[in-house]
């Protein structure tokens, strides 16, 4: 059980089938993967058990989230299990518990007996190390060529405000949309930290990521100019995204999230993009609606998993 010693041997680390395979190369050249968080066991020459971390550009300090557990079919899960605990002590050394572990799946896992076999494997691979499932994700994703709803009157979009470059005021916002939110994420946060911290938390960390190009971020309001709601179209390292939507509590209900959605996906299309790629909890079911109702499709799901 050792890390992968250098990029010459990703062929090795993928024979392993999983979605991700094919980025690998293209996220160690920059720098969202590293050799030394990438952690294989081995039986002469054969991959037995893989595990690896990810973050989010060359520049992190460290990985961001695990998103590789795999063992080989027929392999005891013991094997995956200590090249996990393993793994962990180097990459992570005196942390207080593991980051969270997500993998990509298809939408019909369940039905399908291979695909069941290698989620079921894994999740019950680090169940054995203390982690339980947390949340399930749709995966989604709108297509060049899909038709786009054209815009209305009903809304006027607009920049975030420039006070602190639109911070306070998408704060703000966001700290209203958590007040009935159907996230998982965000409900985990706001069991023991009020909105407005949670929100400032989101904006700042990770769940945001300082999304980029800012110049897309758009407010939603009435005509008079009342606030309705915000989009956070972006770019990451694979895809333009949904990063961010919401329409506040007291305008829900009033089918605004089409309009909204619509005018983060016009925005993201007209940069040329192939693709706009999203997500939503599988139980946040208005939200998966919208995107449906908007030409998005479902691609495979997520899978999230935590420590306590």
């Amino acid at each position: 059980m050792r890390p992968m010693r250098g990029r010459e041997e990703i062929e090795l680390f993928c024979r392993l089938p999983y979605v991700l395979n094919e980025e690998f190369p293209t996220d160690i050249d920059e720098g969202r993967r590293r050799p030394e968080w990438m952690w294989m066991a081995l039986r002469g020459d054969r991959l037995v058990s893989r595990v690896t971390w990810w973050a989010r550009d060359r520049d992190a300090a460290g990985p961001m989230l695990m998103d590789v557990f795999d063992v080989a079919e027929g392999e005891p899960l013991e094997t995956g299990v200590e090249l996990f605990r393993r793994a962990m002590k180097q990459v992570l050394p005196g942390a207080a518990k593991p980051l969270d572990y997500l993998t990509f799946v298809p939408s019909d896992w369940r039905d399908d007996d291979e695909a069941r076999r290698i989620v079921q494997t894994r999740m019950a691979g680090l169940e054995r190390t203390g982690a339980k499932l947390f949340v399930e994700r749709l995966r989604l994703e709108w297509t060049a060529g899909t038709e786009i709803k054209p815009p209305g009157e009903r809304l006027v979009f607009r920049a975030p405000l420039p006070l602190n470059d639109g911070r306070d005021e998408v704060i703000s916002l966001m700290t209203e949309v958590l007040t009935g939110t159907l996230d998982a994420h965000s409900l985990r946060d706001l069991k023991d930290k009020p909105p407005a911290q949670v929100a400032a938390e989101q904006y700042d960390g990770d769940f945001l990521g300082d999304p980029k190009p800012r110049e897309w971020w758009r407010v939603a309001t009435l005509p008079g100019g009342e606030p309705v709601g915000f989009v956070i179209p972006a770019r990451n390292a694979y895809n333009a995204i949904i990063n961010y939507i919401g329409v506040l509590p007291a305008q829900r209900g009033n089918g605004y999230i089409d309009d909204i959605l619509a005018e983060g996906t016009r925005i993201a299309a007209s940069d040329g993009a192939p693709r706009i790629r999203a997500a939503t909890d599988v139980g946040n079911v208005p939200m998966a609606k919208a995107f449906a109702r908007n030409g998005y499709r479902t691609t495979g799901n997520q899978i999230n998993m935590t420590w306590d």
